[in-house]
């Protein structure tokens, strides 16, 4: 009786966020005409899929398998579930057989429909495993599922997206392997520096170097500049090469609560 609960309780949330999380993606698309729901990180991943089934399903089977170890081993969902997993995973069965992206992955009512089943389908296979599974088990599961996902994560996500660049063009593949790189380097994980690289390339081959497309990159640069100052990569930079720290930059440092070593 218990374990029915268990279903029943998670095909509603399941649907509930599929819907959203799946018809707010499809949203984003027509912004700023209506309001979407979603990470940018989701608008940026989606764009960067090309509307390829594949690519979708992959992406989202990366993070899957995250999920279901903490799932299974901490009781927990992660953000990906409803910001990575629902929304490529409805986009791959909406986009089979080669159908555009204008006619499925941006249509709100669509994507609403396959994130809710997808929804359904995969919180109640997260519940029900780990309401099923011993918890002798559980941190064995961890210990094989957790090291899978994170070779899935990184390095062979960053390859996919990077690979993805470069078919998308010239620009593209420029930038990309520009932030992907620093992003690697300051972050540790190449996919968002390469995503932010397709968006910028892409921008700059369908409409040039507008002012939109220059705030983008101004936006990006700032983004890693801070992004590596608050990681302490500054002065890891500096230290990298056998140099001493300046105490102004220390200074700076632990004037904003970072501890310098």
């Amino acid at each position: 009786m218990e374990f029915m609960i268990i279903l029943i309780k998670s095909a509603i949330i399941g649907a509930l966020v599929g819907v959203g999380a799946g018809a707010g993606a499809a949203r984003m698309f027509h912004a700023p005409t209506v309001q979407g729901m979603g990470a940018f990180r989701t608008l940026g991943e989606l764009n960067a899929c090309a509307g390829d089934a594949a690519s979708h399903f992959s992406f989202g089977l990366g993070f899957f398998f995250n999920a279901w170890a903490s799932s299974v081993g901490a009781g927990a969902f992660t953000q990906d579930i409803d910001h990575r997993i629902i929304p490529n995973w409805a986009a791959a069965v909406l986009l089979r057989k080669g159908k555009k992206p204008e006619e499925t992955l941006h249509d709100p009512k669509k994507m609403g429909i396959a994130g809710g089943i997808i929804g359904v389908i995969i919180v109640v296979f997260l519940n029900s495993t780990a309401s099923a599974i011993p918890e002798s088990l559980q941190a064995i599961a961890v210990k094989v599922l957790v090291p899978a996902a994170n070779l899935l994560i990184n390095p062979v996500m960053p390859v996919i997206f990077w690979l993805a660049a470069l078919d998308a063009g010239k620009r593209s593949g420029i930038w990309g392997t520009i932030f992907g790189g620093l992003a690697h380097i300051i972050m540790g994980n190449a996919v968002p520096g390469v995503v932010l690289g397709i968006l910028i390339g892409k921008g700059v081959d369908d409409g040039g170097w507008t002012k939109i497309t220059k705030t983008l990159l101004t936006a990006v640069i700032l983004l890693f500049a801070l992004s590596a100052f608050f990681r302490g990569f500054d002065i890891n930079l500096i230290k990298s090469f056998h140099l001493d720290v300046p105490t102004w930059l220390i200074n700076i440092h632990e004037m904003l609560g970072q501890e310098v070593k």
